[in-house]
């Protein structure tokens, strides 16, 4: 096993991919580590700006049942985007 201490901010090992099996033989993968730098947030456009609170403002949460979710989108969000328009 080994330790890497002091890596730079942003920068993380992740191990390069496996082998796998296509057609019967062994293909692909490189055995080791890779230094790589860390997802960036992308910024969030202006339309998603405005979906994230339309969404806010009407209670959209994770884990809403389907009915509730689309009368939320009906009832709520459409008239809320049509007014930023």
């Amino acid at each position: 096993m080994s330790v890497f201490n002091n890596l730079p901010s942003g920068l993380y090992m992740k191990q390069r991919p496996g082998t796998y099996k296509s057609d019967g033989m062994t293909v692909g993968g490189n055995s080791g580590w890779v230094l790589s730098s860390k997802p960036r947030k992308y910024p969030i456009t202006s339309q998603q700006k405005k979906v994230r609170d339309a969404a806010k403002e009407c209670g959209i949460k994770t884990g809403m049942s389907r009915s509730a979710l689309r009368t939320a989108m009906v009832d709520c969000v459409g008239p809320i985007m049509r007014e930023k328009k």
